[in-house]
């Protein structure tokens, strides 16, 4: 079987939003993964090389996967909306991937800004059976008391993150309860410099347990 690959609008609450749909390798989809972007305003796009990371780590563990640009951001339509917006964004491309695969069961993963993103819809009970959230800010005061909820959380962080120091981290993920996750990756920096390999690796030996029916 082929690998679908699939450039696409979805209607947002601003205006459409361009996305990009990809099936995995060989496989019917098992996974219906949204992954969202870092920060619009510091060049952030579904194109990031993390984002791209995550999602190609996703596939291989058997997930369809969503990208989409926020409001704003290249061919999508509106303006930037301080992260409020952006969540309406997502919500709306999780109701297109829901649409389009019905059965599957749903995964939201997330890239520093998009990882807040995918926390606070995640948490609102939408259905996701995993959050994966990776380059989490946790030493930005916005990040404060996202990701509590019941939703199995996974975190995926860079030894040396300017955003989400380890001790910062290690404070934010021992302040949650229930089902969690974190997991180190020895890279340069927040975009993973030097580790986008270990960063794909880990996303999926830490994601491949959610595609399990």
């Amino acid at each position: 079987m082929a690998r679908r690959i699939e450039s696409l609008f979805v209607a947002g609450p601003a205006g459409r939003l361009e996305a990009l749909l990809e099936e995995p390798e060989d496989a019917a989809p098992r996974v219906a993964a949204l992954v969202c972007h870092p920060h619009p305003r510091h060049g952030g796009t579904m194109h990031n090389k993390v984002v791209y990371r995550l999602a190609r780590g996703l596939r291989s563990t058997g997930a369809v996967v969503l990208r989409f640009n926020y409001r704003g951001v290249n061919l999508s339509e509106g303006e930037y909306d301080h992260g409020v917006g952006e969540k309406e964004d997502a919500r709306a491309a999780l109701e297109y991937l829901r649409g389009r695969y019905p059965e599957l069961p749903i995964v939201l993963a997330g890239f520093s800004f998009g990882s807040r993103i995918i926390l606070r819809l995640g948490c609102e009970g939408v259905g996701a059976r995993r959050l994966i959230a990776v380059g989490f800010p946790a030493a930005d005061a916005a990040s404060t008391g996202l990701g509590r909820c019941d939703v199995p959380r996974v975190f995926i962080q860079s030894t040396r993150d300017e955003f989400g120091p380890r001790a910062a981290m290690e404070e934010y993920f021992e302040s949650l309860s229930g089902d969690k996750r974190l997991r180190f990756v020895e890279a340069q920096d927040h975009f993973f410099a030097g580790a986008l390999d270990q960063l794909e690796e880990a996303v999926r030996e830490t994601a491949g347990g959610a595609n399990q029916a």
